[in-house]
């Protein structure tokens, strides 16, 4: 046992700096962790014809990978406040391995589905790791550190598309769940070596603990129109990640590297983060809300535009819109988990869980209806749905925070975008500052 783990066995939250190598491993574990649910959309055309189906049954590949992280988060993250969080981590990292491996073992599109739903609920170990690592760090430098993790959980997300790609295309299909299944197996092992153990914070049963985030959601009315303009705008998200793959095959007989390169233009949209930090602090979250739903908006709706150019002007369209859209996305899922996290302190990773369940529950519901779309009515029927989706998301942020003002203060987070003085609890880190970090 390494004397960081003696030191820290058993604590709270720790008085001494965390080492960079803990901390880097804790990283790359959400980074893993949260990648293994997006390998398989860029290569959906490679596994069409591998598992001979059809593109609505091979686009629910991606649907249920991201139902069962919605599940998991749903029902397994709130255990992290009444069990040691490393044995959590550790047993998911154990199963998703066996998830990965048995998906790049799948002859039949029934074997390869329950083997990807069983890779997304094992797949929330990255959201384990992540109050795992504010638990094990000081007040004076938890903001720091859970940005430094943050960063390896963004990196999963935005890298993971073009690795499995290039990977594809070069080695095949299954080697991209075989790579990814060593590479979750070995950080298992270095979480073994290295982390700590961790008290409950609370002794409630399960039910209770289930119960508790019911009325969490009935309780708090910004906490139910974040969730839902969030899964709102994920389904459009989704949609467009889950289609693109085969659009490209169709269209424009591109192989699988090309559709993971698109996420080196959706990365560009990563520096959302800071900016939506930087407009809370000024005008308030809500404002940020607003905006970012509205240029996810204006950003599905540019693809309407795509027959009016060549094919080349309708590559660099999608390379522009897919940078504009997940411009919306990232700042405004920065905006609701601060409005979020603002809520209630107590029970701020159960409140965090309703929303990012709702947000994977929206992809989950993108990518079957982006698949019926493409097959149905083509390209365009997924610029349509992607864009009415968005544009549902900003009509709940304008039109429910309207109705929240004339009906007087009904929670204890106020829904006004101009309020430059708001109060945040004080008591751990606030996203948007968090990603201002990680620049």
């Amino acid at each position: 046992m390494s004397a960081m783990h003696k030191a820290t066995s058993r604590t709270s939250t720790s008085d001494a700096i965390l080492p960079r190598s803990l901390v880097s491993l804790l990283a790359v574990g959400a980074g893993f962790g949260v990648a293994s649910i997006y390998y398989s959309q860029p290569i959906l055309s490679l596994l069409a014809v591998a598992m001979h189906a059809n593109d609505r049954a091979i686009a629910s590949i991606p649907t249920v990978t991201q139902l069962g992280y919605a599940m998991g988060i749903l029902f397994l993250i709130p255990l992290g406040d009444k069990y040691d969080r490393r044995v959590i981590i550790l047993t998911k990292a154990a199963i998703l391995t066996l998830a990965l491996a048995l998906c790049g073992l799948a002859n039949g599109i029934g074997f390869l589905l329950l083997a990807s739903l069983l890779v997304g609920i094992s797949a929330t170990l990255a959201q384990d790791i992540v109050p795992a690592a504010a638990h094990l760090t000081p007040a004076s430098s938890r903001g720091k550190v859970v940005g430094t993790v943050m960063m390896g959980l963004l990196l999963g997300i935005l890298l993971s598309r073009v690795a499995s790609g290039l990977v594809a295309a070069r080695y095949g299909w299954r080697s991209v769940y075989g790579a990814a299944a060593i590479a979750v197996a070995i950080f298992a092992l270095l979480a073994w070596r290295r982390l700590p153990h961790f008290e409950a914070t609370m002794q409630l049963s399960y039910r209770s603990l289930m119960v508790s985030m019911q009325h969490l959601w009935k309780q708090h009315n910004a906490l139910r129109q974040a969730a839902l303009a969030q899964g709102l705008l994920s389904m459009g998200f989704s949609a467009f990640w889950t289609t693109l793959a085969l659009m490209l095959h169709h269209n424009f007989h591109l192989e699988s590297s090309v559709a993971g390169a698109f996420g080196l233009a959706g990365a560009a949209g990563s520096i959302a983060a800071p900016l939506a930090g930087h407009l809370a602090d000024r005008r308030g979250p809500a404002l940020v809300a607003r905006l970012g739903c509205a240029v996810a908006t204006v950003s599905f709706a540019a693809m309407g535009a795509s027959p009016l150019f060549s094919i080349n002007g309708q590559l660099i369209l999608l390379a522009l819109v897919a940078v504009g859209f997940d411009f919306g996305v990232q700042a405004t899922l920065v905006a609701h988990q601060t409005i979020v996290f603002g809520i209630a302190p107590e029970a701020r990773s159960r409140a965090n869980a309703l929303l990012f369940t709702c947000m994977f529950l929206g992809m989950a519901a993108g990518s079957t209806l982006g698949g019926m779309a493409l097959a149905r009515w083509g390209w365009m029927g997924v610029t349509v749905f992607a864009t009415t989706t968005s544009a549902s998301a900003l009509l709940v942020r304008l039109v429910w925070s309207n109705s929240a003002k004339s009906q007087g203060p009904s929670d204890t987070y106020s829904t006004s975008d101009a309020q430059p003085g708001w109060q945040h609890q004080p008591d751990g880190p606030r996203p948007d500052r968090l990603w201002s970090q990680i620049q």
